[in-house]
């Protein structure tokens, strides 16, 4: 019955990951909710935390390695981490229900440059409330989610939502 029920929950998520999603760029939300607490162990056993960022504009993506659009995103999140460090934009990933040792192969096939959050249940993702993977949200330096972007996101895309958040405010 256990292995039934884990086959039917792996299903779900694989349809999730792949259903209805488009190719690149996926559907932007502006929002303004609060992140919330995600904290746990990385991918390299360190304790990491979202409130470590706190000041800072933060990326959050949800992903696995199984996931096909996430693959297709990942050389893109790579890219805007790169181009947006020096400009005070930080990264954080949540790798959700995968393996351990999948995602860590994932992270050095990728050379990802960013931590992130090993997510075995599927916990962070579900406090998010994302739609399926991949997910990606904008956090804004006072710690609030200013878009989330439903699918898989592009350098484009998400570089445009970040100049926003970057951008000086008038008046």
């Amino acid at each position: 019955m256990r292995k039934l029920v884990v086959v039917g929950v792996a299903c779900v998520l694989l349809g999730a990951c792949t259903a209805g999603r488009a190719q690149s760029g996926g559907g932007v939300r502006a929002t303004s909710s609060p992140l919330p607490e995600l904290q746990g162990a990385g991918l390299d056993g360190a304790r990491l935390s979202s409130d470590a960022y706190r000041g800072t504009v933060l990326v959050v993506n949800v992903w696995a390695s199984w996931c096909g659009p996430c693959t297709r995103e990942q050389p893109q999140l790579v890219e805007v981490a790169r181009r947006y460090r020096d400009r005070g934009v930080a990264f954080l990933g949540i790798n959700s229900i995968d393996q351990v040792a999948a995602a860590r192969t994932w992270v050095a096939r990728y050379h990802v440059p960013y931590p992130s959050i090993s997510d075995q249940a599927g916990h962070y993702a579900a406090t998010l409330g994302y739609l399926g993977l991949p997910d990606t949200y904008v956090v804004d330096p006072h710690g609030t989610i200013r878009y989330v972007v439903t699918g898989p996101t592009d350098a484009a895309q998400l570089s445009g939502l970040l100049d926003q958040i970057l951008a000086p405010k008038s008046g």
